[in-house]
């Protein structure tokens, strides 16, 4: 892997690397990136989808690594950690008493007086933090509170303007970074520094996508637009007095309507604009624009124009920014319809409903971001995409065009053959228009694990099981955990497809076993696979978290129990509209997009087993699709070459034999 990473850098190239647990890829990639750093004069930028990997990189592997090469380098390689503005505390902001956010509206007085208690905890914490990172304030805040206390880079003053400028939290974390060889940071941070007008992280040539699998769903929420009555409402106390009172009374009336249509209305996805919401939307949007205007000009930068005292310059900063955002937010949902075939389509519309903590809102999202990544952040630099789960299907094709990519380079890198059905069909969902700049090559490598899975590890499927329905699991699957659990002695990860099928199958088994059973829910996630790591008997139930988040080696860990196949929702608006997006265009929605997504999360939760070269286990998924219907064959070549059988009896037996090791 290494070798490969050099080889990309060196010829300008871009390379997809599938590598399992184990393997080392973190090492893989530093060692190349360093030495590509220290000898251009240019930083590296490594971007993850994880806090956990992130303090990883930082705290272990990057500090032994650079007392290992400090000898071979001109100098011992520094490194970095960057986050977005939001994560860092705004002392200005803080001593400034701008207007309260309100962000989503809480209806429960619990989660008020909740929010009260943090934000007094925010504020004794300011006195003594030396870096204002919001990921040492242990436990954590909730949003609302936090947002008292944060602001955006949109809606920053700058270090030059800002009162308290010279002690910046983040001007100084993004110092440190310009004078590192390697920064560590996020997806969302990549997609910012991508696809905005200002920079956020150091010029760079290089950049390494760990937890690649997760690069789109985390640009995807970058991008998406919200709408809301209370976006509304924070912009009208943003603005404020600065500007007429009736001017301000337009958007609050407006933003009133929007909350009461919205309230009356089914969620789910917008084929079609109502005439009704159009208008609705259209004098919206207006009444923001009138807003924009009444505020006057923008000045040099800083929201200010007609005062020059910070204060007044950073309120006018933060309602310039709210108004944009319901402005350009209606135009998107505006444009998003009356295209004259489901081929021109290129953004999605969907109402989510009102909860305890938030009302409904309008969401818009692109159909593929494939573009924007080959534009914005393939374009000009060379990129490295890593992760355990890549190769779907036995081919990197698919995520190479979710990624914006053409196909692969053949060669040394990757063998040659046939792209599968997922590969053609993803091609269309990412398809461009005639004449797009062609991207640059890559290739797809898989290394391997250090497991001899089909030793190690067992998949069963449960083939003699109903097909999972609608109206919760059947009984037949209540009966098959239970015995699978009990041959196991505890020691399962049951991974659900949703909270509801994980808390029922709870309520049914936890009395029914003489191991124990815990809950997602039951405590923090975190306590809760800690608590499941310490006892071997322990078992753990949940849903989407730990399907990619459990790092369990040892003994505590002999089965993972998948219910069923995760596909998405049906109902799923996103999903739904690029499997229907790719059928217009003569692919295979389905295999794209539903397929696709399935495989991921397969294999990312059949990932949870082997973690340490002692361990062995079963993956035990009740779903009998996966070995009858059409696309099984795609899903399983998607998961680790387990030793496979459909036969409870050999499974159970297997079981039995570990508990009693």
């Amino acid at each position: 892997m290494a070798a490969a990473v050099r080889r990309a850098i060196d010829h300008g190239e871009h390379v997809a690397v599938q590598a399992g647990t184990g393997t080392g890829k973190s090492l893989a990639y530093l060692v190349p990136a360093l030495r590509h750093a220290i000898e251009s004069d240019s930083a590296v930028v490594v971007s993850t989808a994880t806090i956990a990997l992130q303090r990883q990189l930082v705290d272990r592997d990057l500090p032994r690594l650079s007392r290992v090469l400090a000898d071979h380098l001109p100098h011992e390689p520094q490194f970095a950690i960057l986050k977005g503005r939001r994560n860092y505390l705004c002392r200005y902001k803080a001593t400034a008493l701008w207007p309260e956010e309100d962000g989503e509206q809480l209806f429960d007085p619990r989660e008020v007086s909740a929010t009260g208690r943090m934000v007094q905890r925010i504020q004794e914490w300011a006195e003594k933090t030396e870096t204002g990172d919001r990921d040492e304030l242990v436990p954590g805040v909730n949003e609302h509170a936090w947002r008292q206390y944060s602001v955006s880079a949109k809606e920053c003053l700058g270090a030059q303007r800002c009162p308290s400028g010279s002690e910046c939290f983040a001007e100084a974390a993004r110092e440190r970074a310009g004078n590192v060889d390697v920064v560590v940071t996020n997806h969302a941070l990549l997609a910012i520094d991508a696809m905005e007008d200002f920079a956020v992280l150091p010029d760079h040539d290089v950049v390494v996508v760990d937890e690649a699998h997760e690069l789109v769903d985390r640009v995807t929420s970058v991008v998406t637009g919200e709408l809301s009555e209370a976006a509304a409402g924070i912009a009208v106390r943003r603005v404020g007095r600065l500007i007429e009172q009736s001017v301000a009374d337009r958007l609050q009336e407006a933003g009133e309507d929007l909350k009461a249509l919205l309230a009356a209305a089914p969620p789910g996805r917008l084929d079609q604009l109502p005439q009704v919401l159009g208008v609705t939307l259209s004098v919206l949007r207006d009444a923001a624009f009138a807003c924009i205007t009444a505020l006057g000009p923008r000045g040099d930068g800083w929201g200010g124009g007609r005062n020059d005292d910070p204060e007044s310059s950073g309120q006018r900063k933060a309602a310039f920014t709210a108004l944009d955002d319901i402005h350009d937010t209606a135009v998107r949902i505006l444009d998003a319809f009356g295209h004259d075939s489901e081929t021109d389509r290129a953004e999605v519309v969907w109402l989510e409903g009102a909860t305890d903590r938030r009302p409904a809102q309008l969401k818009v999202a692109p159909l593929s971001v494939g573009g924007m990544l080959r534009d914005k952040l393939f374009g000009d630099r060379t990129v490295i995409l890593t992760s355990a789960t890549l190769a779907l299907g036995g081919t990197f094709e698919g995520m190479g065009r979710q990624w914006g990519l053409g196909p692969a380079a053949t060669g040394d890198a990757e063998p040659e053959g046939e792209a599968g059905p997922d590969a053609e069909a993803a091609s269309e969902a990412a398809a461009e228009p005639a004449g797009t700049a062609r991207p640059k090559r890559w290739r797809g490598l898989d290394v391997g694990s250090p497991f001899d899975h089909a030793r190690s590890g067992i998949l069963y499927v449960a083939r003699h099981l109903p097909q999972p329905g609608r109206d919760g699991l059947p009984p037949q699957y209540l009966d098959e955990i239970a015995e699978l659990i009990e041959a196991a002695g505890g020691r399962t990860l049951g991974l659900f497809s949703s909270m509801r099928a994980a808390k029922a199958a709870t309520e049914a088994l936890r009395e029914r076993l003489a191991t124990p059973l815990l809950c997602q829910g039951d405590d923090s996630t975190s306590l809760l696979v800690e608590q499941f790591a310490g006892d071997p008997a322990t078992s753990l139930f949940g849903t989407l978290s730990l399907w990619q988040g459990v790092d369990v080696p040892g003994p505590s860990l002999s089965l993972v129990i998948i219910d069923r196949i995760p596909f998405p929702r049906p109902d799923d608006p996103l999903a739904s509209a690029r499997q229907r997006h790719v059928a217009s265009k003569g692919g295979n929605g389905f295999m794209a997009v539903a397929a696709t997504h399935a495989a991921l999360l397969l294999a990312q939760g059949a990932g949870r087993l082997l973690r340490g070269q002692n361990d062995r286990g079963v993956v035990a998924v009740l779903d009998p699709r996966l070995a009858t219907a059409r696309y099984a064959s795609f899903l399983r070549d998607s998961l680790p070459p387990f030793w496979t059988t459909s036969d409870p009896e050999k499974v159970r037996a297997a079981l039995r034999r570990l508990t009693a090791g």
